[in-house]
């Protein structure tokens, strides 16, 4: 089923709606501590260890219903099982914290690698969507990568600098805030270098 038969709620719900179960989970665990074979879990592990599987699961309907994910969801996908394997079977949650730090590093490298062979690898997984010139995509791609490494650097400092239910509302909204503005402030560069689509 291609994306435009779905429910337009379908898709936002299985992409975002696994970090939002998180952050209401982990609200209401955070104080608990869980007995588990012996081994004592604060709430912020036991509500990890519900992520992994339930993200998963949310990839797999996705891509059951359209047919295909993107790049970047499947290696979230991967970065979460690991990671988040870690943080539970180490008991130790610096580990699902680092995810997005790696996750970022990942893509503005990949980004970075792209634009000194003088291509635009951003062009390659958007331009369906995002029709725009060669320097439009260029632009956008440097600005792109920046930003990553920008939020690599943040998250690092989020983690380690503040409590855990800090960074836990700062993954559920400082990121997902800072990638909207992020690409609203684009706009410009959008409408210069845009090309409309054939009717």
């Amino acid at each position: 089923m291609s994306d435009d038969k779905l429910p337009k709620w379908v898709k936002p719900l299985l992409e975002f709606g696994p970090v939002v179960a998180f952050f209401f989970a982990y609200m209401r665990m955070k104080e608990a501590v869980y007995t588990i074979g012996g081994s004592d879990y604060q709430g912020f592990i036991v509500v990890t260890a519900l992520f992994v599987p339930l993200l998963l699961i949310c990839t797999a309907i996705l891509w059951r219903l359209t047919g295909k994910i993107s790049p970047m969801q499947i290696m979230t996908a991967i970065l979460v099982t690991v990671f988040g394997g870690l943080t539970v079977w180490l008991n130790d949650a610096r580990f699902i914290k680092m995810k997005p730090t790696i996750i970022y590093l990942i893509f503005g490298g990949l980004l970075g690698i792209g634009l000194l062979r003088g291509q635009s690898y951003l062009r390659v997984v958007m331009q369906e969507t995002l029709p725009m010139q060669d320097m439009g995509w260029m632009i956008l791609t440097r600005r792109v990568m920046v930003f990553f490494f920008g939020l690599a650097l943040l998250n690092e400092v989020v983690w380690r600098c503040f409590s855990t239910e800090i960074w836990v509302y700062f993954k559920t909204f400082g990121l997902t805030v800072a990638l909207f503005a992020f690409f609203m402030m684009q706009g410009p560069l959008l409408t210069k270098y845009g090309i409309q689509k054939a009717s």
